[in-house]
């Protein structure tokens, strides 16, 4: 880049800025500092960021998890890939440690305009919101509560959702940046929107990593930017800019809500999930990980086990869910014992699911023969798939499944309001 462009690339942030601040409806607090940096030192950031920040941690600890699912290869190195994909797809960044906005030095100028559209967004929400703090929100790592509760799983996502607001809402002033040299705006032309967001899924050509990525990390990764601006679209239209604005004062909790704005719109509550004592049902067992699994885990899930056209039409009966992995203790060789819980919108819904898991079967292990009904073997031990009304547990993994699987059952649900 030279000298002529550096300068004509750090006057338009003062503009851009005002646009931002126009098209959120975010004041303008303060100036955003800015920062022109090489490649190495992009890199040099994402390293530390992967290294140093809780939720890429927890996520690379749910790797071992996400292969037991099938819904990443098991030979798939997740740290290594991660890394290369974020070298491959920042177009410049927004830190709110340093209160900066980061442009790129071997980028076009003009290139780098839609991106400081959305990046300073999230320098305004900085300004009112402060993200760091915010972001945490009802953050907390479930692994270090003895026993977590139904509220705990539910609000397990909060972050995923957090973040979809986040973006979604710079993403929506991104579009609106894009679309006028065309007149055109994302509130008068859906249709353009919705070619974007399909986009953000396929990738470009010369996304060489993101296309090589596993179809549930695909849509993991662009979650927040898809669905996020879906959702904050949807709060636009019915609340306006200060309906989008408040969402930072009452967020959603889910990525149900995010999928589904309807269910966030009406304030739906959903049914507490059992869950039982884990210090006692597995106090053989070391704790690997555990966490909420919820309706967008679920939509990969069906995808992966089925097809992604079935599973559009599976999850929105998904109603609460959860898993734990663990292994026996002193064994770290062991198979990872799998126990995953999941609510329907009814016992049809349930069922549906229950053929749907057991079908898939084969997809993630070598080895499956049906024993009877509901009890498979597979070369990492036995699976139990049982649904009881509306409510499905599977067990994988732990001898005696059956135990755990009447454990899950046998628990009375206390309604916590």
């Amino acid at each position: 880049m030279s000298a002529a462009d550096e300068a004509e690339l750090f006057r338009s942030v003062d503009d851009i800025l005002k646009f931002a601040s126009t098209e959120s409806g975010l004041p303008e607090r303060e100036k955003v500092k800015r920062r022109l940096v090489s490649r190495d030192e992009v890199v040099a950031y994402l390293e530390k960021h992967m290294d140093e920040d809780e939720d890429a941690q927890r996520f690379r600890r749910s790797e071992v998890v996400l292969k037991k699912f099938g819904l990443i290869p098991r030979d798939f190195d997740l740290r290594t890939f991660l890394i290369g994909l974020l070298r491959e797809q920042i177009a410049g960044y927004y830190d709110p440690s340093t209160k900066t906005v980061n442009l790129l030095n071997w980028v076009d100028a003009e290139q780098q305009k839609p991106v400081l559209a959305h990046e300073l967004t999230h320098a305004l929400q900085d300004q009112s919101f402060d993200l760091q703090k915010w972001m945490k929100g009802y953050e907390q790592d479930l692994i270090r509560i003895k026993n977590p509760t139904s509220l705990d799983f539910e609000r397990d996502e909060a972050g995923e959702a957090r973040q979809a607001v986040v973006e979604g809402q710079a993403t929506v002033t991104l579009i609106d940046y894009q679309l006028i040299p065309a007149g055109m705006s994302m509130e008068t032309s859906p249709q353009v929107v919705e070619a974007m967001r399909e986009t953000m899924l396929v990738g470009t050509q010369d996304s060489t990593q993101f296309q090589k990525a596993p179809l549930f990390l695909k849509e993991a990764l662009t979650f927040p930017y898809r669905y996020g601006v879906g959702f904050v679209g949807e709060v636009l239209a019915k609340r306006g800019k200060a309906g989008a604005n408040a969402l930072f004062r009452n967020p959603p909790v889910t990525t149900r809500q995010i999928m589904e704005p309807a269910t966030f719109l009406v304030d739906e509550k959903l049914p507490p999930m059992p869950v039982p004592n884990f210090a006692k049902l597995f106090q053989k067992y070391d704790m690997v990980d555990l966490g909420g699994f919820g309706e967008f885990d679920t939509c990969m899930l069906v995808g992966q086990l089925a097809t992604p056209v079935l599973a559009q039409k599976v999850y929105p009966g998904w109603r609460g869910g959860y898993y734990v992995a663990v292994r026996p203790k002193n064994e770290p060789s062991a198979p990872l014992g799998l126990l995953y819980v999941s609510r329907w919108s009814s016992a049809e819904k349930a069922a549906e699911f229950v053929g749907i898991y057991a079908a898939g079967l084969k997809k993630r292990y070598q080895r499956v023969a049906e024993v009877s009904g509901g009890l498979w073997k597979t070369e990492e031990g036995s699976v139990v798939i049982e649904a009881r009304g509306d409510l499905v547990v599977v067990a994988e993994s732990l001898g005696q499944e059956e135990r755990f699987v009447n454990g899950v059952f046998g628990t009375k649900v206390i309604d916590v309001p």
